[in-house]
């Protein structure tokens, strides 16, 4: 009996299944598990996408990114606020029916300062039950982005939640669970069955699902392989028959092999290297500041990196470089923001010497396993060009799941970052939750302590600015500056490589990297 086997056997006997899966099972190969069942508790992709089969919000993005009803069937604005009329019908999973009273106790719970994802909320000021079939939502001012916004907000039954003292959000990187972090009671396509973390989670239909499935699925079997060969000889075997995240490395094998396919394309994720901006370097041997508050060193770790050999190497040429901190796709997005510094070791050495680093310093370089796309093997060979030009980088990597309380705590000197601009498809995301100073629902993202006050100003007027041919520029002018301070250090968007069994069809790949399962079907 093989590794794989035998994990897959450990799980069917803890969950007590039987061992023949029903004929129309999708298995599911993730990179890593998800973070918790509780889809408030960390706003990341992998998370959000997985709970997207389970909740569901009033809105969703369809098959080509563009805004359509979910649980909301409409929606009127009248000065700072949206009134949506929700949909008649719908079930819990649980049995219990969909209210305006969900609504609401779900935004004041996604909003409440503890939580982890108010800060897909920024311009929210409060919501109201209108009757029970209708909500309004108050915003601070004229803000165009709450539809794209209420895509990532997945709404709970308020009634479970009181039940189950889980009013209040959970937080995954800071260790916060809940009832809501183990258990699931959505409206959505397939509903939790059983849940093993860090082995498998199993999702059955919805029968009784309010929108017409395009899929034919029984089940779904979410099963995280973290070993990249592993997961391959599971997609080899058959033991599994779809993943999200085939390692690039064996493209060519998966590709060649006859049972499967691949789809390759890249993201609209921007992976870039973020710094700490306080008054001191977590670990060093320069006590006394922060060399990374200058932008000569800034820019020697800039130019002391060659992006054509990393791409090649750690990306198997698949990534797409960059100097932006967003996508061509998202609007904010400006083509003079494209083009890098050139790689140039010498001057990086100059710089650093100009600055008072004539024989470089050390810091703290932290990096995850399991975060990014090949983000090991990006850490390494960053690490190792920072060294030819005489700085000491000390790696600390681990598990996504160990990693990012350090992230969040600010415990770093460098780390890696990647971001999506999800849920709202809009430069807006990166900078009011990334790059915007920690305040209020700014800044949620701000792990380092950088911050500038006219790229502030920027961002929250572009949010009050209703026509994009004025607000779009406000944005690009913002990054910009941050593009010319060298806030942070941009490397690419990474590649997207899914695999399947060829009797898997219908898989919708979007660039945000975000299966949709209830789309696809098996023959």
């Amino acid at each position: 009996m093989n590794r794989v086997t035998a994990f897959l056997l450990a799980g069917v006997a803890a969950f007590g299944i039987a061992t023949t899966a029903p004929a129309k099972t999708i298995k599911w190969g993730g990179h890593r598990d998800i973070a918790s069942l509780d889809p408030y508790s960390f706003g990341e992709t992998t998370t959000l996408a997985f709970l997207n089969h389970v909740y569901e919000g009033l809105v969703r993005y369809d098959a080509n990114l563009k805004i359509e009803s979910a649980l909301a069937t409409s929606w009127e604005v009248k000065g700072n606020v949206w009134r949506f009329t929700l949909r008649p019908g719908v079930k819990f999973h649980n049995g219990n029916p969909f209210t305006a009273d969900d609504v609401v106790a779900s935004i004041k719970r996604a909003t409440h300062d503890t939580s982890p994802l108010k800060g897909n909320l920024p311009a929210y000021k409060d919501v109201r039950k209108v009757d029970d079939l209708t909500v309004e939502i108050e915003v601070n001012g004229a803000y165009p982005l709450l539809l794209n916004d209420l895509t990532n907000i997945y709404i709970f039954d308020a009634e479970w939640l009181k039940a189950n003292n889980s009013e209040l959000p959970t937080d995954a990187g800071k260790g916060v669970e809940g009832y809501a972090t183990h258990n699931a009671n959505g409206t959505g396509p397939f509903k939790v069955e059983s849940r093993r973390p860090d082995a498998m989670t199993v999702m059955s239909v919805n029968p009784t699902w309010w929108d017409k499935p395009k899929h034919n699925m029984d089940r779904i079997e979410f099963i995280p392989i973290s070993s990249a060969p592993t997961r391959v000889a599971a997609l080899l075997s058959g033991e599994i028959n779809f993943t999200n995240m085939a390692p690039l490395q064996d493209i060519g094998r998966l590709e060649s092999a006859e049972n499967l396919k691949v789809l390759l394309a890249n993201e609209l994720r921007t992976v870039f290297f973020a710094m700490n901006f306080g008054d001191k370097l977590v670990d060093s041997d320069v006590k006394d500041k922060n060399p990374l508050k200058d932008i000569k060193v800034r820019q020697a770790l800039y130019q002391a990196l060659d992006m054509n050999a990393m791409q090649k190497r750690a990306m198997r040429g698949l990534s797409r470089n960059t100097g932006a901190l967003v996508a061509a796709a998202i609007p904010g997005y400006a083509p003079e923001h494209e083009p890098r510094l050139p790689f140039d070791p010498d001057a990086a050495k100059k710089l650093l010497a100009e600055a008072g680093y004539p024989n470089g310093f050390s810091f703290s370089f932290l990096c995850s396993t399991d975060s990014y796309v090949n983000e090991e093997e990006l850490c390494q060979a960053a690490a190792a060009m920072w060294t030819r030009v005489g700085l000491k980088p000390q790696i600390t990597s681990g598990p996504r799941s160990l990693m990012n309380p350090k992230r969040v705590k600010g415990e770093f000197d460098i780390t890696t970052l990647g971001w999506a601009n999800e849920p709202m498809i809009d430069a807006y995301s990166i900078l009011i939750q990334v790059v915007h100073t920690k305040s209020g629902a700014g800044g949620v993202f701000n792990w380092g302590g950088w911050g500038n006050a006219e790229i502030d100003k920027l961002t929250d007027d572009s949010a009050q600015e209703l026509d994009q041919a004025k607000r779009i520029p406000m944005m690009q002018k913002a990054l910009q500056i941050a593009k010319d301070q060298h806030m942070f250090l941009p490397l690419h968007q990474q590649p997207m490589a899914w695999a399947a069994s060829k009797d898997v069809t219908d898989i919708v790949q979007l660039s945000d990297n975000k299966p949709r399962l209830w789309l696809t079907r098996m023959k």
